[in-house]
């Protein structure tokens, strides 16, 4: 059965289900300032679910999410960081100032995740 991604913004959560449960999550955060970016923070397949790509379908919907609202991505999540390294052609890199702002944020709040 097809992965279907869910964007759950306000509870921070971007969701991947398949047979009508969740089968991996990214956890976000909007960047709070301008210039705004989708920061994720961590990434998580379910157990029984590993290693059949629910991670790379999730990081990969959450830079097409960001494309489509004209904001970067920040990956503090090692998982979305290794996949953008991975995929440069569909992960650009945000601006160093971005990537400052969204740690900044994030350690000024870290139950944003």
């Amino acid at each position: 059965m097809a992965i279907e991604i869910r964007d759950e913004r306000k509870a921070g959560r971007l969701l991947a289900v398949e047979d009508g449960e969740v089968a991996g999550t990214i956890a976000y955060f909007v960047l709070a300032e301008a210039p705004h970016a989708l920061v994720a923070v961590h990434t998580v397949v379910e157990p029984g679910r590993e290693g059949r790509g629910i991670g790379g379908e999730l990081v990969k919907a959450f830079y097409e999410i960001a494309a489509g609202e004209g904001v970067p991505v920040v990956p503090l999540c090692p998982y979305a960081a290794r996949w953008a390294v991975k995929h440069p052609d569909m992960a650009p890199a945000a601006p160093a100032e971005v990537v400052a702002a969204a740690k900044a944020q994030l350690d000024a709040d870290p139950d944003l995740w």
